[in-house]
Order: C-alpha cells, then structure tokens, then sequence
C-alpha cells in the first residue's frame, strides 16, 4: 500500500472530476446505500498493482464565499495528512489570485507537489508557460479530466513518487479499531481494555497525537487495539471540522478487521458519527457500535430502548453491527467489547457450505418469489461464496439486471437468519449464467 494523495485547487478547476477518472466512476451517480452519507471525500485507488489512499477537497478562493473559512480548513487537514499533492489549476483561465494563494499555502505546509493543467489535451495549448513555472512546482502535466487525456501519466508519476508504507502483520491476532469524534473517550476504553493506562487520556479534544496499536491478550486470544491518531492544530487546522476530521480514522480502518464507531451517550449523535461509520462500512469491515459514558447519560434518564431506536435509525445501513452500552470510567459493559470484536472476527470470515447455501437460495425463491423488475423476472439458478471478510455470494442467474434492491436485502435477511453474520457485512453479487 502506498501513501495517501489530496487533490487541491480553487473552485471550477476540474479536480473532481480528475478524482472521479483515477477512481474509475461517478461518485456522484453510485447507488445509495440507506443512511450512509455518500459525499465521500476520499477513495482507494490502483494503478499497475500499486493501491493508495485519495482525497478530495473543496474549492479554495479568495472572496469571501459562503463558507470558505471551513474549506480552507478542510484542505489543511487533507494536505497535512497527505504524502502527495496534486495542485490542479484551470488552464482556459490562466492563473489567478486563487491559484497563487493555494501555491502559497503548499510552500508553507513543504509538501511534495504535482502541477497540474486541467482542461488540455497537451502541453503546448498552454500558452504562457512561464506563468506556471513562477508558482514553483516546475513544469505542470497537461491533462483533461472530462476527456481522460493524461490521466495514464499522471498516475504513473504518483505511483513513483508516493512512498510505499509498510504493512503490519499482527500474525494471527484480531486487529481492531476505535474509532469516533475527538474527546468520545477511544483511549479511555483502550485502557479499560489492555487494563493498563497504555494511552495518554485528558479531556481535551484531539489528545491523541499519534496512532498506537498496542497488542494484548485476554482469555487466550491474542488482540491489537489501534488507537486513532489526533491532528495536530498547526495553523488553521480545526478539529470541529466534521468530514476532515474523520480522515485521521482512517489508517486505523485500513490496518483493523473490525471497528468499533465510538458515540457519546451524553452528546448524542452528531453527523461526523454517521461520516466516520461510513468510512469503515465503505472499506467492508466488520463493525460494531459502542456507546460510551452511559453512567452520565443513565443519570440523565436516558434508556438503552429509546438510544437504540435512534442508533438504528440514524445507521440504517449498520443493521448488522451489535450496540454495546458501556462506561469507560465505570467499568459497565466494557468486558462486552472483546466478545463483540470475536464474533465479529468469526462472521466476517465465515464461510458457508455450497450445498447448505443453495438449500436456503432455492427455499427463500419458492417461499416469496422474485417480482418483476426491468421488464422481466429474476431467477437464480446456483449459488457459491467467492471469498471472506467480508463473506460474498455469487447468484448466478438469467439476468442480472432484473434483481430488485429490495429482494436482494430478502436473501440477505435469510443468509443472516440461517448463519449467525452479526457484526460482518455480507455481499450479494448478480452474475448471468452462460
């Protein structure tokens, strides 16, 4: 796995759509899974076998915009969590105060930069070169995102000049990740766990400086407890900023099999607890959701019936994750956590007896038939598991465009009753048989 890449540039400049090309789709026309919030800033992608981490931001420009203070912010913290930069300009207009303002930011943050002219399809339709030259980043990549023209290019220059970061084999130990809002208490309950006061805990936000996994066992199972690293506030870096914020959970999602969404009972829940639980359902990990300081929100007269409903409503698409109630500084409900995390482990990679599987397939089709959909009728003829963690199945069938969303939630409600998934997602694919 490489290092992590932000897309940077004022307003109209293209970037987006050069994010949407290295991705490889439309994020703003990806089916939406209820309850996750889809403006999704950051992305896996790969190129020649090599995968990284991509980020975009929002549009920096000097007028006074509506809410530009937290765009600036926003790119901050994407640049200080970045290895790369790709400063993206729009050549049909030149260079402009935006452009210089944005060149100047990079100069002071020291970060390594790729120059890029947007909206060309190569180097001569510049024009004034010299222009580019004098922002100091060197000579800039002609590229035109609409059309893909350079696109190759300049993947393969990040390629070369990301840094390649080291992979963590925990050899056999279940890797887990806390992961929430600043001040929710994560190394709190870290120390609750390891029973040692192996984190640094303050009640200020963003404490955590760095990311700590910190490897124990408990009943002869071995665990790595990864910690979320905090931002340093350098600058203009606000923490309260909620979708960067969460950018910071997500070294931590990457190297855990299963991540626990951290919610403070006494706050309630707030939109970055939706963004973060996004991060880690998009990167398919099994998942569970803890909330913490119960002991303050009891005494507040809240019940565990009524938080539950409003968990459930505001994560519709964690249906599957168990909700631990617990106090970090109590001790209440704590000794839940690693049973949760277990049986989480075990269902992600659970695999399922072709046989037994196209038993259930066969019974769930004759119980509720499939409706019409697309101007015809599904029918699913055979059934395999294609892999684990998240556990995926492969219906093959006459045609894949004829399975509804709705039946396919069906025959995941019917996989679930059947095997015990709790706290893993499960995948359906749609494949026609030949």
């Amino acid at each position: 796995m490489l290092g992590t890449v932000a897309l940077v540039g004022r307003p109209s400049s293209g970037k987006s759509t050069i994010f949407n090309r290295i991705i490889g789709e439309r994020r703003s026309i990806v089916e939406e899974t209820p309850g996750v919030t889809r403006d999704r800033l950051y992305a896996h992608a790969e190129w020649l076998t090599k995968k990284f981490t991509i980020i975009d931001t929002g549009g920096i420009q000097l007028k006074d915009a509506p809410f530009q203070a937290e765009i600036r912010a926003q790119c901050e913290i994407a640049i200080e969590e970045s290895d790369l930069v790709v400063f993206v300009t729009d050549a049909h207009s030149l260079l402009t105060d935006d452009d210089r303002l944005i060149a100047k930011l990079l100069h002071q943050k020291k970060k390594k930069t790729i120059l890029v002219a947007n909206k060309l399809d190569n180097i001569e339709s510049i024009g004034d070169v010299s222009e580019y030259y004098r922002l100091g980043f060197g000579e800039p990549m002609a590229v035109s995102g609409a059309h893909g023209i350079g696109i190759g290019d300049l993947l393969d220059r990040i390629v070369r000049e990301l840094p390649e970061k080291e992979e963590i084999d925990y050899h056999g130990a279940i890797a887990f990740s806390l992961i929430g809002r600043p001040n929710v208490g994560k190394s709190s309950l870290v120390n609750r766990l390891i029973g040692k006061e192996r984190s640094i805990v303050a009640a200020i936000e963003g404490t955590t400086r760095d990311s700590t996994d910190t490897p124990f066992s408990r009943d002869g199972v071995n665990y790595v407890a990864i910690d979320t690293a905090g931002l340093l506030k350098r600058g203009r870096i606000y923490e309260s900023i909620d979708k960067y914020a969460a950018l910071r959970a997500l070294s931590a999602i990457d190297r855990s099999e299963v991540s626990f969404i951290i919610i403070d009972a006494h706050e309630g829940i707030r939109e970055q607890d939706k963004h973060v639980a996004g991060y880690a359902y998009e990167a398919d990990k099994a998942m569970g959701i803890i909330v913490n300081k119960w002991d303050l929100a009891k005494a507040e007269g809240k019940n565990k019936e009524d938080f539950t409903r409003e968990i459930r409503s505001a994560f519709k698409f964690l249906d599957f994750a168990p909700i631990l109630f617990v106090s970090a500084l109590t001790g209440e409900g704590t000794g839940k956590i690693l049973e949760a995390c277990q049986n989480a482990h075990e269902a992600h990679n659970r695999r399922v007896p072709t046989s037994i599987l196209n038993d259930i397939v066969r019974d769930a089709q004759q119980i509720n038939p499939t409706p019409d959909f697309h101007h015809g009728r599904l029918k699913i003829y055979y059934a395999s598991q294609a892999r684990v963690a998240p556990p995926t199945f492969i219906m093959f069938s006459n045609n894949p465009q004829h399975a509804h969303f709705s039946y396919t939630r069906y025959l995941e409600n019917r996989l679930r009753e059947a095997f015990d998934f709790a706290g893993s997602p499960i995948k359906i694919v749609y494949r026609e048989r030949k």
